[in-house]
């Protein structure tokens, strides 16, 4: 990532992980997925450990996921997406570079980008992900909620384990200043919202559709999490799916507009 990942927040993760309900976890894996979407912004950059839950998706959530990037990768003349033919779980899967964190409506005026990335992100806050990377055989392990460390020697067998992947589109997110990773938007990228084309963009031709799918998968697993969460406080003293740590963190990493 060369001087874009040079300066990093502090944090005390060493070897980052996040665990993802499938087939999310799988899709960002496999670079089909560039934005990772959470309630909350990422409080890390460079590389993340993806983990897929326990929670085997159902075919409908598949189908319904898979849909809605068809649509958005149509959007940027990409017809042709080799998804994968499995989803496993409760597996260690690979990994990507977080290089940035924007919130859903600084993705969508972003011109700078694909109009599919653009409105990709659905939640509060976007993280951009670049270069994925998949372990070519993926062994299980257990997950937590939030960011958490991988254990040193899962981290070591993981590492020699990666394989490059080749993304449907590949995609760089233009960072203003390569000096300064949180200047994504200099201000530029707020004041330039063109209510227009933002709803020229969701209005296309079978993409309403699309992302109201998507929109319902991820509900149902935000009811499994939050039933699964409740009076459940996890090792690194998270609740729902964010520890303590990374909310009280991530206070001060919120890009500023």
């Amino acid at each position: 990532m060369g001087s874009r990942n040079r300066t990093q927040p502090p944090s005390n993760y060493r070897n980052p992980c996040l665990t993802m309900h499938q087939p999310w976890a799988s899709l960002l894996v496999y670079g089909i997925k560039r934005i990772e979407g959470r309630s909350w912004p990422s409080p890390l950059r460079g590389r993340l450990w993806i983990h897929a839950a326990s929670k085997v998706p159902e075919p409908e959530t598949i189908k319904a996921m898979e849909d809605f990037y068809r649509e958005i990768y149509a959007m940027d003349g990409i017809t042709d997406i080799k998804f994968p033919e499995h989803y496993p779980v409760s597996r260690l899967l690979g990994c990507v570079e977080v290089v940035g964190c924007v919130t859903c409506d600084e993705l969508v005026s972003w011109e700078a980008i694909n109009a599919g990335v653009r409105v990709e992100g659905q939640t509060a806050f976007c993280w951009l992900c670049e270069n994925p990377q998949k372990l070519v055989v993926p062994f299980e392990m257990r997950g937590y909620q939030g960011v958490y460390n991988l254990e040193r020697k899962i981290y070591e067998s993981a590492y020699r384990g990666l394989k490059s992947v080749q993304p449907p589109l590949p995609v760089k997110f233009p960072l203003p200043d390569p000096r300064d990773p949180y200047s994504l938007k200099p201000g530029s990228l707020a004041s330039s919202l063109n209510e227009s084309s933002v709803s020229q963009l969701k209005k296309l031709p079978g993409l309403v559709e699309a992302i109201a799918g998507a929109r319902a998968a991820a509900t149902q697993f935000s009811k499994y999490d939050s039933s699964q969460s409740k009076n459940k406080i996890s090792a690194e003293g998270s609740i729902e799916g964010v520890s303590t740590r990374t909310r009280s963190r991530s206070r001060d990493w919120v890009p500023k507009t």
